[in-house]
């Protein structure tokens, strides 16, 4: 009996765990929201919000994209000096990139009057102050990663999720778009200030930032925020067209089919998030087979494991959409646009950390390059499919195009410039991992049994 108890707590204390619940929880509560309010905003409206999200998330970039990736590759693996030095610089660099949204949102807001766009008005009006209110929150949750403490990330974002479900539910009466984002903003809001409380910030560090540290994370950054921009905009691309050729009422229903892939991205985005400081020490340690071995690991491992899920969400697609979207987007396209992308992430897994590996082995510059053509593919084939169909089937199908683009760059610059391997080796080395974790965790779990 203790050595079952052993197993598992020290399950519960694993990182990938407590990433995968962290991820799992928040993405449970980020669908049921998103559930509430495809059934109580119009279609319409819910539209402008989904767009208002895209734009919202797509400035917030310059700022994500250009720390997130810096401070876990520098920070890990590193001595307690350099730590100090990396936390204080990312502090004072995120607070330069705020300050400086803050002085551009003022005329912004003047110039909001204006437009008649709803998204786009309450852009113009809110942007910076989402920025400012989120600004604790983003920095704890970039020191958290770093330090691995997923435990922690774990309470605060569940406390940003949470705060944004608790806020909709008690606002349902009479809700439109103007109550989702007071909510929303009161969310960030309220966990900044439990992030603060809990002193997970460590802005006391802002002491220690050094020019050379600020240099680094520059030089880098100046990449990765073009990569995570281009990553961004490739998956806005879709939204902005659909808006602007088959109206917002088309982009909710198309949103409704596409929302739900975070089945697949849950666990995708847990083990990036686990990976990438594993990925960063192997490589600051110069272990270059090492770097590979892990890359090709968590790559067949999740590909393998998915398969399952995204069988079963292909058949049940109908049930998925009524439950998630409510019955008026059953009977639209939102169950085959759920269909459509569930086959393509099939894909993501070796797109996404073939990315991830190209930034931890100090190429952002060759991610960048591969982003930016993905961005072109995406937007050519999504054009060619409005010009000459007009239908929102063959706009999702095209998505294909740009993840094969990505995945078959990044495949031979990883190739060709550090270390070769084939996908071959990715698919059995999945195949033998998950075979091996079955059989491990059966021996440890039934054959005690007998020596109890």
């Amino acid at each position: 009996m203790k050595s079952r108890s052993t197993l598992l707590l020290s399950l519960a204390k694993s990182k990938h765990l407590l990433s995968l619940t962290s991820n799992g929880i928040n993405a449970v509560i980020g669908v049921f929201t998103l559930s509430i309010l495809f059934r109580h905003l119009t279609r319409e409206d819910m539209g402008n919000w989904g767009f208002f999200l895209t734009i919202l998330l797509l400035v917030d970039t310059f700022r994500s994209g250009f720390l997130s990736t810096a401070f876990v590759k520098f920070y890990s693996g590193s001595t307690d000096d350099r730590k100090k030095e990396i936390i204080g610089s990312t502090w004072f660099i995120a607070i330069m990139i705020t300050l400086f949204f803050v002085v551009v949102n003022i005329p912004a807001y003047f110039v909001s009057d204006s437009i008649d766009d709803p998204s786009f008005k309450l852009f113009l009006k809110f942007f910076s102050i989402n920025y400012v209110l989120s600004l604790p929150f983003f920095v704890t949750n970039c020191i958290l990663q770093g330090k691995q403490r997923y435990d922690n990330l774990l309470v605060l974002n569940f406390a940003n999720q949470g705060s944004f479900l608790f806020l909709i539910l008690l606002n349902l009466h009479g809700i439109n778009i103007h109550t989702v984002l007071y909510c929303y903003l009161s969310a960030n809001f309220l966990s900044s200030s439990i992030a603060i409380f809990f002193r997970w910030t460590d802005i006391s560090m802002l002491k220690f930032k050094t020019k050379a540290a600020m240099l680094e994370i520059y030089n880098f950054g100046k990449y990765s925020v073009g990569t995570n921009l281009s990553a961004n905009l490739l998956g806005s691309v879709d939204a902005i067209i659909i808006k602007f050729f088959l109206g917002p009422s088309i982009l909710a229903v198309y949103n409704a089919g596409t929302k739900l892939v975070q089945i697949i991205e849950i666990p995708l985005r847990s083990f990036v998030y686990t990976a990438m400081p594993t990925l960063s020490a192997y490589f600051n340690s110069n272990e270059k087979p090492k770097v590979i071995l892990v890359m090709k690991k968590y790559i067949g491992v999740i590909t393998v494991g998915l398969m399952s899920v995204s069988i079963l969400v292909i058949i049940f697609a109908d049930w998925a959409i009524l439950i998630f979207s409510g019955p008026k987007y059953v009977v639209t396209e939102a169950p085959n646009i759920l269909r459509i992308f569930m086959v393509i992430a099939f894909l993501y897994p070796a797109e996404r950390f073939f990315a991830v590996t190209l930034d931890v082995i100090h190429m952002p510059k060759v991610n960048l390059l591969k982003i930016l053509l993905m961005v072109f593919v995406a937007v050519l084939t999504d054009w060619l499919a409005i010009i000459t169909t007009g239908n929102v089937y063959v706009v999702a199908s095209t998505s294909v195009f740009s993840t094969l683009t990505g995945l078959i760059v990044g495949y031979f610059a990883i190739n060709h410039y550090y270390q070769k391997f084939s996908f071959l080796d990715i698919l059995s080395n999945g195949y033998r991992e998950i075979v091996l974790l079955i059989k491990k965790y059966h021996s440890k779990f039934f054959k005690k049994k007998y020596q109890l």
